[in-house]
């Protein structure tokens, strides 16, 4: 196991670490991560159009949305692992691959079913964009440098999220498939790029596939996504009560352990076990999951204002946009900014922020300028917490020939994270009786998470300098 001063090792094929990488190769990164974000970000504005054509009800939307998300959850760790068995390039060429086949299915859908076909592969090749990427990074960034590279990955998504509703007021009077449309011929300048100019591995590992690993792993998230989208939370008693949620969650009981027992016995598994018995990479992955917890929530903060404050729906969404704002700033700040102070520093200073956002959001009397500050406080915190440090950690911890694997572990906690905290964020609304009140207790509740993973990063091992001609040893402390 790698340690956090341990010289680095390259996986055969591999290019050595520069100083100066190709100066295309972190625009192509960044694109292609921006590519995937503003897919998420569109579908809201376009949702409307897209049922209107379709004659779709909300029960079918959600079914467009669970169709992503568990497609996306499933493309992640295998397109990660394809990183490592077979190169960083032929990897990223087939995420991109599927996500632009997804694109022109959705394009050309003439039904539900079509699209749901088309937003499962936009999923699964989406989910395979940002781990590959860090992994790319890791792969051709000297590690001095990778902090300022992770952290503009961590940007793209609130730079997205201020994108997106301009992007589909621009296409949409045009009609909603020129969303999707837009993404072929980015696609395709992507494809390109990697061919050219990201790393390949001309020896491929030739161990056997994890196939079962994939299969439990894959019926796993399934149960998950299926499981808490049947929930009702307003109702949680009865509905778990109800066969199909039942089942889903007690078959995600019963397959952890055993795709934990099948990781150990495979020979080249999806998830090595030892990774995630690791401390640091433990420690990352859980408050990767409960940030996530805690991002869910953020879906919850218009809700609030439109109780709270009676303001419109829409002004609810814009009284949002100064904190998108700080944390697309914010981001690659803390990237730089991870060599000076170190990860845990970073974490602390970015979860306190999170946490006294949190208690504005629950103990404060709500008004348009307490809930704008609030939400900056929050987004600029949480961007210090999710953007590079976590992912450095990471890094810092895991073996050479598994940077996308660990890379793909960390981004599927914190889709867990995300989907369990907003059932979790649901259910305490509703037991308060929902409203404004109830809101406001389940971000308190939320609160406390944080100061509990803000504990949990005192954990994290003391500074380590990186010695001259290192490849790891980014300050931890």
């Amino acid at each position: 196991m790698a340690r956090a001063d341990a010289p680095l090792q390259l996986p055969t094929g591999h290019p050595a670490l520069s100083p100066n990488p190709p100066r295309a190769l972190l625009p192509l990164l960044f694109v292609g991560v921006l590519m995937g974000a503003l897919d998420l970000a569109i579908v809201g504005p376009a949702l409307p159009a897209i049922k209107a054509d379709l004659a779709m009800d909300d029960r079918q939307a959600s079914v467009l949305f669970n169709a992503y998300v568990l497609l996306q959850m499933i493309g992640t760790p295998l397109l990660a692992k394809l990183s490592d068995r077979s190169g960083t390039r032929l990897a990223y060429m087939v995420a991109i691959g599927f996500f632009a086949l997804g694109s022109l299915v959705v394009v050309v859908a003439y039904d539900p079913v079509t699209l749901y076909i088309g937003r499962a592969l936009q999923g699964f090749g989406g989910g395979g964009i940002l781990p590959v990427a860090a992994a790319v990074i890791a792969i051709t960034v000297e590690p001095e440098r990778r902090g300022p590279a992770l952290g503009t990955l961590g940007a793209v998504f609130g730079l997205a999220f201020l994108l997106g509703p301009v992007l589909g007021g621009l296409l949409l009077p045009y009609g909603w498939h020129w969303l999707f449309l837009i993404n072929l011929p980015i696609s395709a300048v992507l494809g390109f790029g990697a061919l050219r100019l990201l790393p390949s591995a001309p020896q491929p590992q030739r161990q056997p596939l994890d196939v079962a690993g994939i299969i439990a792993l894959s019926v796993l998230l399934a149960a998950l996504v299926y499981g808490l989208s049947v929930l009702d939370v307003q109702a949680l008693g009865s509905s778990l009560a109800q066969w199909p949620t039942a089942l889903s969650l007690l078959l995600v009981i019963v397959l952890v352990p055993v795709f934990w027992i099948l990781e150990k016995r495979a020979v080249d598994p999806i998830v090595r076990p030892g990774l995630v018995a690791s401390r640091p990479v433990a420690i990352a992955a859980t408050i990767s999951a409960g940030a996530g917890a805690i991002q869910s929530g953020a879906g919850f903060y218009p809700a609030l204002a439109v109780s709270a404050i009676g303001v419109s729906a829409s002004t609810a969404a814009w009284m949002l946009l100064p904190g998108v704002v700080l944390a697309t700033i914010a981001a690659p700040v803390a990237g730089r900014l991870v060599n000076v102070l170190g990860v845990r520093t970073l974490i602390l200073g970015g979860m306190a922020l999170v946490v006294l956002s949190l208690l504005i959001y629950g103990l404060a009397p709500m008004s348009i300028p307490v809930f704008i500050v609030a939400g900056m406080i929050g987004s600029g915190g949480m961007a210090s917490v999710m953007g590079a440090p976590l992912r450095i950690v990471v890094l810092d911890h895991c073996e050479p020939r598994e940077r996308g694997s660990a890379q793909g572990l960390l981004s599927n906690f914190t889709s867990v994270g995300r989907l369990v905290g907003a059932a979790a964020v649901g259910a305490i609304a509703a037991s308060f009786g929902g409203g404004g009140p109830g809101y406001q207790r389940a971000f308190v509740a939320l609160s406390v998470l944080g100061l509990a993973l803000a504990v949990l990063a005192l954990v994290l091992r003391p500074a380590v300098k990186a010695r001259a001609g290192a490849g790891v040893g980014t300050r931890q402390g």
